[in-house]
């Protein structure tokens, strides 16, 4: 129980769970007046030296004096930090505001305050420190400080290098033999990178220690076979793990010391050894016993495999919170509950802890699955799509997270990330807990490798056991960000599979054109098809007859791949019968071959009921004499790799050996083997081939992402002042049209004015103001942007005209008051388009494009990009949607301003980064001119900030 500060209520929100750099977890919360002990304790057990380095002097004990201090704070001026495991301290850190000459000062007038750490001898070197310091610096930016100042004795080299690397802004002197650096807080973009490659580091650790453990306990393993416990374990064993095993199971009778050959326990405290991961099968009311036994023998991390959480009720998660938050008070990440369980394919590791029978063969596919079923049925498709788990293409890790509780897809993100032993990245998405991060970690990972990503429950709420933000934007918005992230989305998991042996197996083509040939006309022209309505390129389909021999079919499939004027080739096969025709193996091996000697560009085939031509183009291998690869290794999409060579009646490697569990051994692949993935439905190789296109055009543009624009004329200061101002008078609120038009013109968007035409009288006074022509429209929200419906009128050139107009408007659509009419200044004829930003809960910030009225509406015709937009961005989004035609010239027409638009785009969007007060912004309608824009109608509504964001300090999610 917190008691409440000196001065403000005690400040939860601070308080955040952490992953540290070995990827353990702790707990940030701010220091109260209950901590005394606490800290005593703590400090007991700091070294001599480190208490030297914070007071500058042996300091053996803390006087009361100095815990009454260290543990009352305001919460302003003077706050204190602790990083906690358990009930325990591992490190603090406070700060003090100052002012002039160093002295203790209050009050926002004061921006610097001095910051001091102090971390546990047994935890340095876990990033404790760094964490602290992103989280007192948030903090402090909260409560109005702007700058730190710390004094560090030279010999303190560990100190002086959490500050020196945090990224931030610093000076650095040194007096009477301390050294004093003084930073400023405001977050740099070198700093963010520094938090983000820690986060990066610790995440990735964090999931490493449950996928590459040196010792597995499963507790709840049954005594005879069967049941879900047994079933993980039998698994585990027949696998082939190479650390070590324990089965725990409390209803052992005394003196069991073996369960079907491995060591058992009934408890896993009585295990003599450490155990590095455990896979609890209990019931969900016995896991917080097992939970806190795993804790005190400091297991590092949980699989629970255990259902009866939040996918069951209210009551289920409550029980779910409880569980993470009592496995991260002992440092431990959870994968599930409710999951399927995990699998390692690595020959160091051949760890199965899941309930698939069978171990998946190694390869160079990361799946991850939020549901158990979806991952079985992942698994099963790959096995059956010619090699997969039993042939070429095969896994590096699978995760099942059941109900997401802590261990996310973010998380697996950030370990594939680096994991040399992944390709291609497959994720089946139920939720997405973070989509503003999660978009951050694709594009990252997309620059080095394929994600590729299927989004279920997309028309409806997620499922119960799944705790999220909500968000406000339309799936089709959330999947358009997504692909503008890198990320390769597709609607079903037989496509998520189609396109994950393509990226895994065959280098990214260079562009859309795409050669066809085969031994089909049909198949041919359906393949030609295909590829037109997917936006690719084809050239006419080379028909082979159905004579072709594997030779016709080899110098055929060289000739295209060595044609400068083709990025791809789709091979189309018919089964054919009679004397001389061509076999199975014979084909398949005549396109590998082929293939190998061009292995520049990929190769897919569509095949129909051709029994083992699959299997065989799976295979890398044939009693002919293999080729010699043209230049060493093939490069593909998720890197430079050799192919797997197995048998294709078998699936196993050829000349593998067996260890002692009667487990396939891998043996090294030959240099040059390039499988070729095979598809029953052009359709379906035509979509995978289109995906792979975009992607590599992705890759390409991503290496060149453009910049944000800096506009001298923009007023930074003045709009955060205007809007502090504002928000002053209100919680949240929409802005008048004076103090809209105000805002926007600090960023150079000018609006025209409209003005209120309550009469006739006042609509003709509004037009000598303003000079003619003019417009008189109805402002009534039931023809607010309506033209369609007839409540504007337009190039009014005179007085009597504009009288005429208001009788007409009144007469039809009904008194002044219901119309609310407005008078205002024709602008240049042009396309109306409407811009808009709004900053999501979930997804952040994001800037949206399109035509203006009911018809781009009733299509959803808009393009979205998240801020801030670059140039490049800008440029992309003006071209994204389907009416974009209509901007260029269509049908004779003059085409427009297309750079003026960019340009406003890219201002709106600076105003939203810059300001994270402005939750939402529309302008319409913007009329783009051949010769400029104008702005018509704009709206601006404010909030106050979140008080943190995807900026802000790590901290791990709750749910």
């Amino acid at each position: 129980m917190q008691t409440s500060s000196d001065r403000h209520e005690y400040p939860d929100h601070w308080e955040a769970d952490v992953v540290l750099r070995d990827g353990g977890t702790a707990r940030i919360r701010p220091i109260t007046a209950d901590d005394a002990e606490r800290l005593v304790s703590f400090y007991e057990q700091v070294s001599d030296e480190s208490k030297y380095y914070r007071f500058f002097a042996p300091y053996p004990r803390l006087s009361a004096k100095d815990v009454h201090r260290f543990t009352h704070h305001d919460f302003v001026d003077r706050v204190g930090l602790a990083a906690t495991v358990g009930d325990d301290f591992i490190g603090t850190v406070r700060y003090d505001r100052i002012g002039a000459g160093g002295r203790p000062a209050t009050g926002a007038e004061a921006d610097e305050a001095e910051v001091a750490f102090l971390v546990q001898d047994a935890h340095q070197g876990r990033g404790v420190a760094s964490a602290l310091l992103e989280h007192i610096a948030a903090v402090a930016r909260e409560r109005g400080i702007r700058r730190f100042a710390a004094e560090v004795l030279p010999a303190n080299t560990k100190m002086i290098k959490v500050f020196t690397d945090a990224g931030y802004t610093q000076k650095r002197s040194f007096e009477d033999g301390v050294v004093r650096l003084e930073f400023d807080l405001e977050p740099t973009d070198r700093s963010l990178a520094v938090q983000y490659a820690r986060e990066q580091r610790a995440e990735a650790r964090s999931v490493q220690r449950l996928l590459a453990p040196g010792a597995v306990a499963v507790i709840g393993t049954g005594r005879i076979p069967g049941g879900v416990g047994r079933s993980i374990l039998d698994n585990i064993r027949d696998g082939g793990f190479t650390g070590r095993l324990y089965a725990v199971n409390r209803a052992l009778p005394e003196g069991q010391k073996e369960l079907d050959g491995v060591p058992a326990f009934r408890s896993v405290r009585d295990i003599d050894g450490p155990v590095d991961l455990a896979v609890v099968a209990v019931p969900a009311e016995r896991v917080p016993e097992v939970v806190a036994e795993c804790g005190e023998h400091d297991v590092q991390g949980l699989v629970v495999v255990s259902a009866g959480y939040a996918e069951s009720g209210p009551e289920g998660r409550e029980r779910q919170r409880a569980l993470v938050r009592q496995a991260r008070s002992y440092g431990m990440r959870i994968i599930g509950p409710n999951s399927f369980g995990v699998i390692n394919t690595s020959p160091e590791m051949r760890l199965n802890a899941s309930l698939a029978p069978d171990m998946p063969r190694a390869g160079r596919i990361g799946l991850f699955a939020q549901s158990g079923a979806i991952g079985v049925a992942l698994l099963s498709r790959l096995h059956r799509r010619g090699g997969g788990v039993t042939g070429v293409t095969g896994l590096s890790t699978f995760v099942s997270s059941g109900n997401r509780a802590d261990v996310s897809g973010n998380d697996v993100l950030q370990y594939w990330y680096e994991d040399a032993d992944t390709d291609v990245a497959l994720m089946y998405l139920e939720s997405i807990g973070n989509p503003r991060k999660f978009t951050r970690l694709a594009r990252r990972t997309a620059a080095a490798k394929p994600l590729v990503v299927v989004q279920g429950a997309r028309h409806g709420a997620g499922p119960r056991g799944h705790a999220v933000r909500a968000t406000q934007l339309p799936h089709a918005t959330v999947s358009a960000l997504l692909r503008q992230a890198g990320v390769i989305r597709v609607d079903t998991i037989t496509e998520l599979v189609d396109a994950g042996l393509l990226l895994a197996r065959q280098p990214l083509p260079a562009g859309p054109r795409v050669a066809i040939l085969g031994n089909s006309e049909s198949l041919g022209l359906l393949t030609y098809d295909a590829c037109l309505a997917e936006g690719l390129r084809p050239h006419p389909p080379q028909d082979l007859t159905t004579a072709a021999s594997a030779a016709d079919f080899h110098a055929a499939l060289s000739r295209a791949l060595a044609d400068d004027s083709s990025d791809a080739v789709v091979v189309t096969a018919m089964p054919s019968v009679g004397e001389g025709s061509v076999g199975d193996a014979a084909l398949a091996e005549a396109l590998r071959s082929a293939a190998a000697e061009q292995p520049t560009k990929p190769v897919l085939v569509v095949h129909v009921e051709l029994g083992g031509l699959a299997e065989a183009l799976s295979a890398a291998t044939s009693t002919a004499p293999q080729p010699a690869a043209a230049s060493g290794p093939v490069p593909t999409a998720g890197g430079t790799r050799t192919g797997e060579r197995v048998d294709p009646r078998t699936g196993a490697d050829e000349g593998a050996a067996a260890d002692g569990r009667g487990a396939p051994v891998p043996v090294p692949p030959p240099e040059g083997a390039h499988p070729i993935p095979a598809y029953p439905a052009a359709e379906r190789a035509v979509r995978a081939l289109a995906q792979a296109v975009a992607y590599g055009q992705w890759r390409r543009d991503a290496a060149d992402p453009g910049k944000v624009p800096e506009y001298e004329d923009i007023d930074e200061r003045g709009a955060a002042a205007l809007i502090d101002g504002l928000l002053a008078r209100g919680q949240g609120l929409t802005l008048t049209t004076e103090a809209t038009c105000e805002l926007l013109a600090a960023y150079g968007v000018h609006v025209h004015r409209a003005h209120s035409a309550p009469t006739p009288d006042a609509a003709a006074d509004a037009a000598r103001t303003l000079g003619y022509p003019v417009a008189l429209k109805a402002t009534a929200p039931h023809l607010r942007h309506r033209a369609d419906l007839g409540g504007v009128r337009l190039d009014l050139a005179d007085e009597e005209q504009l009288r005429r107009a208001y009788a007409e408007l009144t007469e039809l659509f009904g008194s002044p008051e219901e119309l609310r009419p407005v008078v205002q200044r024709m602008a240049p004829r042009g396309v109306d388009t409407v811009v808009r930003a709004v900053i999501d809960p979930a997804a952040g910030a994001v800037l949206s494009f399109g035509l203006a009225g009911a018809a781009s509406q009733l299509l959803g015709d808009m393009a979205h990009r998240l801020v801030p937009v670059t140039d490049r961005d800008a440029t992309s989004l003006v071209r994204s949607i389907r009416t974009a035609p209509l901007l260029f010239g269509w049908r004779g027409s003059a085409p427009v301003d297309t750079p003026a638009l960019e340009e406003l785009m890219l201002r709106v969007s600076r105003l939203v980064h810059d300001h994270p007060q402005v939750v939402a912004v529309t302008l319409e309608p913007v009329v783009v001119a051949p010769h400029g824009v104008s702005v018509l109608g704009a709206s601006v509504r404010l909030a106050p900030p979140p008080a943190r964001d995807d900026h802000g300090p790590r901290t791990l999610p709750t749910y």
